[in-house]
């Protein structure tokens, strides 16, 4: 390990408060730190040792005096040098694990946490990078990673997403822009499908990987029927379907821009006879297709985050409920309804019960009065490019449910 000529701060925690620490959590939060003078002065993002009031080292940690989360764990060792070659090697073991879970280079290569590097996120489309910091520590390291990036990977393009609204917490501003190269064609690659990405106007980093293993799922038994693809930003539902043999495909989504990249990737792929896109808000449209005993053989409803922040858990339960019971009601007999959700701040019990009461409240056609009826056939979460911190279950945000009904 490479030693530092001179020593990180000292952060200390409070007397008493330095058990989750101990146990290998990956964060400690500002009630659990001595906030002193010094502590309060340091800038955001510092790199800090972090140590129990006993004395205890628990290594080196970006520090954040402003943040609620306030110190997040780089290293156990209080001596690492933070640099571009320690970067490298983090990087590196996340390049590692991806090689051998993925045959292509479209993966989500870093996810935070889990990999070792706090607050950031990176997605990987070949030799174009998107990067998204959102602590002000890893906005701090930037300029390394793109360093470290270069010599693991030597990407022609690197685009910082830094839009996310969690960097407020943290004292940020939001912003997209080019970190290195310049902007040009970009494709996700999956299930022998290419796919237009805009990694500077799209929707978070462009492309939604985590939920490469449902988009194959679905595609398999939308083969031979016909598929409403609801929130379906570039289409990325709709197009596997229809390359697996979907009769015809419907794309909804409100945004024309992501509409526009689907069909040009349907176009691209040959698949463009299959699927027609409609521009419209999702919920209203379920509604009107369903006063209209429009039916489909699979519906994908996978939108947005409902719920923003905690506050927003109640209302989006009734969401979650109302999609369900609109989706499933567009259901033919026999078909298929996929249903998710990416809320961090909603349950995967929460979102499962909700679901399943807007299923029962499906209308069913030429049956007044009566709900629909399933099974379950799967419930998840997110691809393995998308690994999750065992002492921080509530990063596993993304849930996933696969329902047949009758």
């Amino acid at each position: 390990m490479v030693r530092r000529l001179m020593p990180h701060p000292l952060i200390r925690l409070l007397p008493g408060r330095d058990r989750r620490v101990k146990t290998g959590h990956p964060w400690a939060f500002s009630n659990e730190i001595a906030m002193t003078p010094a502590a309060k002065a340091l800038p955001p993002g510092a790199v800090v040792r972090l140590e129990g009031d006993d004395g205890q080292r628990q290594g080196t940690w970006l520090f954040n005096p402003h943040s609620l989360i306030a110190a997040r764990r780089l290293d156990r060792d209080p001596e690492a040098a933070i640099d571009a070659a320690w970067l490298r090697g983090r990087l590196g073991a996340a390049l590692a694990l991806r090689e051998r879970l993925f045959d292509a280079p479209h993966y989500r290569l870093v996810h935070a946490e889990a990999d070792g590097l706090p607050g950031l996120v990176i997605d990987r489309y070949g030799d174009a990078l998107a990067l998204q910091a959102n602590t002000a520590g890893m906005e701090a390291l930037t300029p390394a990673l793109v360093e470290a990036l270069q010599g693991l990977l030597d990407p022609r393009l690197i685009v910082a997403r830094n839009d996310a609204s969690v960097r407020g917490l943290e004292g940020l501003a939001q912003e997209t822009r080019l970190l290195l190269g310049e902007a040009g064609p970009v494709h996700a690659e999956e299930g022998g499908l290419r796919f237009a990405v805009d990694l500077l106007g799209g929707q978070k980093t462009g492309w939604f990987f985590d939920q490469r293993e449902h988009r194959a799922r679905v595609a398999r038994l939308a083969a031979g029927g016909t598929m409403l693809d609801a929130f379906c930003h570039t289409g990325g539902f709709g197009l596997s379907a229809a390359a697996a043999g979907a009769a015809q495909v419907t794309l909804l989504d409100r945004s024309a821009h992501a509409l526009d990249l689907a069909m040009a990737s349907a176009a691209e792929n040959g698949l463009a006879a299959r699927v027609t896109a409609e521009r419209g808000e999702a919920m209203e449209a379920l509604e009107r297709l369903g006063q209209a005993g429009t039916r489909f053989d699979m519906v994908v409803a996978d939108p947005p985050a409902f719920a923003k922040s905690r506050k927003d858990q109640p209302a989006a339960l009734r969401a979650y409920g109302k999609l369900a019971r609109l989706a499933a009601g567009l259901v033919a007999p026999g078909g298929f309804l996929f249903i998710a959700s990416c809320s961090h701040h909603v349950a995967s019990g929460e979102f499962a019960d909700a679901a399943i009461w807007g299923i029962g409240r499906a209308s069913r056609q030429g049956r007044a009065g009566q709900g629909r009826e399933g099974r379950l056939l799967f419930q998840g979460g997110a691809g393995p490019d998308h690994p999750v911190h065992p002492l921080l279950p509530e990063s596993a945000y993304l849930k996933a449910m696969l329902f047949q009904l009758a």
